[in-house]
């Protein structure tokens, strides 16, 4: 099943690429410049960088991360991110975001 790119907050986009009620996979795409904004949520995530530059804040810390790396964070964790070099986040989230269905 291929799922839509749906435009999030501006300069980045969403798109589910696999989920099952235990998991889901996304990626995010981010122009330079862009902000995923300060949120929690319940579910636990991991993040990967596929491509680009992200200073990525989860709970105060911030973490410089580029292709390759990865962090996870907890659920209730307070975190967002800027894109600091044009690039793609793919997550993961156990449970499901239902909310991104």
């Amino acid at each position: 099943m291929t799922f839509p790119v749906v435009p999030t907050d501006p300069g980045v986009s969403r798109q589910v690429l696999a989920e099952t009620a235990a998991l889901m996979v996304v990626a995010f795409r981010f122009k330079a410049g862009a902000e995923g904004k300060l949120h929690d949520h319940p579910h636990v995530q991991a993040t990967y960088v596929e491509a680009g530059r992200f200073a990525f804040t989860v709970d105060g810390v911030t973490h410089d991360l580029r292709p390759g790396d990865s962090l996870v964070i907890p659920s209730g964790a307070r975190h967002g991110c800027t894109c600091v070099e044009a690039g793609t986040l793919i997550d993961t989230f156990a449970p499901r975001r239902d909310d991104f269905l």
